[in-house]
């Protein structure tokens, strides 16, 4: 016997959330290392927002890696998964070709992806994971993790990797900290699209 939609997309988040245990995040402030020193566990928190409870975050914008400007208002009207990540993140790498598998097949239906590049004190080694990983998308270059302030309330500044997705409208619809796989970030998009939340 089929799931609802809203019962499969229910379950998919409560069995990723019970799951979150596994799923690690980076994060270098701890302990200031570099490589791939210093990380934290993450909590795999999932987070999926009802329309009524959705805010926009705050001014989102920045240099590519690629050197252009780009702004999160530049995707008004579109659904947008904005993953947060470092190239020296053991996680990040891990779940690369899975966000870029995700970029292009979601490409046709309007969703766009922006990456915003965390706490490389440079810019060669994450712009070589892009090449690595054939990243289609760009990539906000934020050093300092500055551009994360955007998302007080919605996700911890020393949570990469993290992904949260953004309606139609900009309001943030749901977050994830920590790895995501692609069944939540589908279901996290087709809520983003359609409007409703699990």
């Amino acid at each position: 016997m089929s799931l609802s939609r809203p019962r499969r997309t229910a379950a998919a988040l409560l069995s990723a959330a019970l799951l979150g245990g596994g799923l690690a995040g980076c994060s270098r402030d701890s302990v200031g290392g570099s490589g791939d020193q210093g990380y934290v566990a993450g909590k795999g928190i999932i987070t999926s927002l009802k329309v009524a409870d959705r805010k926009r975050p705050g001014p989102v914008g920045g240099t590519t890696l690629a050197g252009r400007h780009v702004s999160l208002r530049d995707y008004r009207g579109k659904v947008v998964v904005l993953n947060v990540w470092g190239s020296w993140c053991p996680p990040c790498r891990a779940e690369a070709p899975m966000l870029a598998t995700a970029a292009r097949d979601l490409r046709p239906k309007g969703v766009v992806f922006l990456g915003i590049n965390s706490r490389n004190p440079e810019q060669a080694g994450p712009q070589a994971f892009e090449r690595r990983y054939k990243i289609p998308y760009d990539s906000i270059y934020d050093p300092d993790g500055q551009t994360l302030l955007a998302f007080h309330g919605t996700l911890p500044p020393n949570s990469i990797p993290s992904t949260v997705v953004i309606d139609k409208q900009g309001r943030v619809s749901a977050s994830v900290i920590g790895s995501i796989t692609r069944t939540t970030l589908d279901d996290l998009v087709d809520d983003a699209t359609s409007g409703g939340a699990a």
